[in-house]
This record gives C-alpha cells, sequence and structure tokens, in this order.
C-alpha cells in the first residue's frame, strides 16, 4: 500500500498576485524538457462561453452553471472561484486520474484554492508562492498589462495584492520574479526536488 502511494503524482499549486508572472512561469516549467512528460496542467471547468480559439480539454472543459451545480454537490469539484459572474473550477476526476498514473499536476489558483487543494490532499500538494521584485513593480506591470483599466481597477488589484502578500508564509515555498529565467530556474528546480529527481 505504502509503495502504492509512493507512486502517486504529486500536485504543484503556484500562486501569486496578478501580474506577479506566475502564469508564465507556469508556461515555461510545462516546455521544460525535463518535465514535459511528467508535468500535466489541470483543465479547468469554466461556465462562460468558450471563444473562437480555444478548445474544450485544452483550455477548459466548458459546462453549464447547472452542470457546475450538480457536480459541485455530487462532491467532484476540488476548488470553485466566481469571477465576472462565471465559476471556474478544479474538477476531482481529472486530477486523480493523473495523480494514479503517477503524472504530476501543475495548477494556478488564489489562496483559496490553494487552502482546498492542501487540505485534500495534504501529502501529495506542494505549494508555492511567486513574489514580484516590489509593489512598485507589480503596479507597472499591472498598468502595463492593463492599459485600457480604469485606475480604481488598478487600485483594486493592488490593495489585493497586498493582501495576498501577506499570506506568502502559508505556503511551503515562495520565490521572487524580478529575473524571469532565473525565475523559473528556481522553481523548475523545487519541482525536480519535490518530484523526486
Amino acid at each position: 500500500m505504502e509503495r502504492h502511494r509512493q507512486r502517486r503524482g504529486r500536485i504543484f499549486v503556484i500562486s501569486g498576485p496578478s501580474g506577479s508572472g506566475k502564469t508564465t512561469l507556469a508556461r515555461k516549467l510545462l516546455s521544460s524538457p525535463e518535465l514535459k512528460k511528467r508535468l500535466v496542467k489541470s483543465v479547468s471547468l469554466s461556465t462562460r462561453p468558450r471563444r473562437s480559439q480555444e478548445k474544450e480539454g485544452r483550455d477548459y472543459f466548458f459546462i453549464s452553471p447547472q452542470e457546475f451545480r450538480r457536480r459541485l454537490k455530487e462532491q467532484k469539484i476540488l476548488e470553485w472561484t466566481k469571477y465576472l459572474g462565471y465559476y471556474y473550477a478544479t474538477p476531482r476526476d481529472f486530477a486523480e486520474q493523473q495523480l494514479h498514473r503517477g503524472k504530476h499536476i501543475l495548477l494556478c489558483l488564489d489562496l483559496k484554492g490553494a487552502r482546498k487543494i492542501k487540505r485534500f490532499y495534504p501529502r501529495e500538494s506542494v505549494t508555492i508562492f511567486v513574489l514580484p521584485p516590489s509593489l512598485e513593480a507589480l503596479r507597472k506591470r499591472i498598468e502595463g498589462r492593463c492599459s485600457r483599466t480604469k485606475k480604481e481597477e488598478i487600485r483594486q488589484r493592488l490593495r489585493l495584492a497586498q493582501r495576498e502578500l501577506m499570506s506568502r508564509w502559508e505556503y511551503d515555498y515562495s520565490l521572487a520574479n524580478d529575473n524571469l529565467e532565473k525565475a523559473a530556474e528556481e522553481l523548475r528546480g523545487i519541482i525536480l526536488k519535490e518530484a523526486g529527481g
């Protein structure tokens, strides 16, 4: 039984404020030669309409709000959030299938989602927080990304970022993304160490 558990994959949860670079780092990890075949990106469920360039099962599993509520009731969802009126969730069956195959799963989640994954999978999950170089650098990144975003929304994102930064002590690891290549290398090192080679 113990041997079987050790063969199971691990869940790597990456969190960080909007603009910290966590999505870019996750993309780099997934294309890393050593991790390409061992690390899979979790495909979320979403109740929002599919965009023209999106592919079912690659970008999201698109479901109706009724289907989302049914799955939630049947405990088939690990964690979820509501954003701009739509639900986004991590499906339990997808995670279980990958873990049983010995694959490692990569998730980009907020603090609430990271806490839930840690509660469901205390042994298999590893949480990593990505820090921006500074709040000023983060402000510039957010403004750069959101050229059409209203000042009030930028202020809200920065307030949220400050709250998120205070929660970094809850994570197993934290790393600063002041140099993308260096941060990617550090993150790759954490994954390889925790994944066992």
